[in-house]
């Protein structure tokens, strides 16, 4: 199935790609040594970057070490986390920025132990007002309340300000371009985004890079 071949950390834990994501796992954590990051955000310059598969295995690969992992789709305009992890998306994070439902009624479990995710829930009108909210503070509040780590997934940065909005609440930023796609000035661009927003940039990831038969790596994590 097309979406779950997507989790190659869980498919396939001993390849390649699936040691890069651990290895990106490693630098995040090395990169943080005075301070603990509990709170990751996902994104891109563009669209069609890599940013949700990098999300989805980044968790798999925290949860695999024993943290208890909470991925969050907060792409309130195009989710797809439901369609990975091959679940219903009925309500979820703008049911619980909208005080509809709680956190505890609404995340999901996965068949992977300790990961668990919140969908996007249905597509609001107003999605950067939504992340930008108190109710974002107090779900962020309660989230960390629960789980060692929360992950979000989120609009490309050039598209809209929803990732720009959500970087500032949040411990670091990880930036993911594509090989051969993502132009130098886009990611320029993101990069200075995220600093007026006084976003904290763990580090860019370059996916999709062909691989030489001499080659150890699929993919490079900064």
């Amino acid at each position: 199935m097309q979406t779950r071949r997507k989790l190659i950390a869980k498919i396939k834990p001993k390849s390649p790609v699936a040691e890069q994501y651990r290895t990106i796992r490693t630098n995040i954590e090395f990169s943080s040594l005075d301070e603990e990051v509990r709170t990751i955000m996902v994104t891109s310059a563009g669209p069609s970057e890599g940013k949700s598969t990098t999300s989805a295995n980044l968790a798999v690969v925290f949860a695999q070490q024993g943290k208890k992992v909470l991925i969050v789709d907060a792409d309130l305009r195009k989710p797809t986390a439901h369609y990975t992890f091959n679940l219903l998306n009925t309500r979820g994070l703008s049911n619980i920025l909208s005080n509809q439902t709680s956190i505890i009624d609404t995340v999901q479990e996965t068949d992977i132990e300790n990961l668990s995710v919140l969908t996007s829930g249905p597509i609001p009108p107003n999605p950067s007002e939504m992340l930008g909210s108190k109710a974002m503070d107090r779900f962020l509040d309660e989230a960390l309340d629960q789980y060692d780590l929360v992950m979000f997934d989120t609009p490309p940065l050039l598209a809209v300000t929803d990732a720009q909005i959500l970087s500032n609440k949040c411990d670091g930023t990880i930036l993911v371009a594509k090989s051969k796609k993502t132009e130098k000035d886009q990611l320029l661009k993101a990069k200075e985004l995220l600093q007026a927003a006084k976003g904290k940039i763990l580090g860019v990831i370059l996916n999709n890079v062909k691989m030489k038969e001499s080659d150890q790596y699929y993919y490079y994590g900064k």
